[in-house]
């Protein structure tokens, strides 16, 4: 980990981007999907989805950060933005930095391909 003693940011401004307006409960939360990808595997299964999910429970809103990921397979979308999604429809997914092909599959697993 790296701190920078120049950071502009204060530790109210990071608070308040994790933190829910109503309740300033700890509600949101950043993940780099990259940090999935056990031994350099690819994520392409529910099971890597799985080993990702872990705790999003706790959490009103998940910003995955694809960041770094060039791809992801059919199996590992739908386990994230199908199952999960629909078991836990009070959680908010977001994702950010995806690739067309990343886009892709995400929206093929949750039913918004454009026809």
């Amino acid at each position: 980990m790296t701190i920078s003693f120049n950071a502009e940011r204060t530790d109210t401004e990071v608070l308040n981007e994790y933190t829910d307006n109503e309740d300033f409960s700890f509600s949101k939360t950043h993940v780099p999907v990259n940090l999935a990808s056990y031994e350099h595997d690819q994520l392409v299964s529910r099971s890597a989805a799985k080993r990702l999910l872990k705790r999003f429970d706790k959490f009103k809103e998940v910003w995955l950060d694809f960041a770094g990921v060039e791809k992801i397979g059919q199996a590992f979308a739908d386990e994230i933005f199908r199952v999960f999604a629909t078991t836990n429809p009070d959680i908010k997914l977001v994702y950010t930095n995806a690739n067309k092909q990343v886009i892709s599959m995400i929206k093929r697993a949750s039913g918004k391909m454009e026809t």
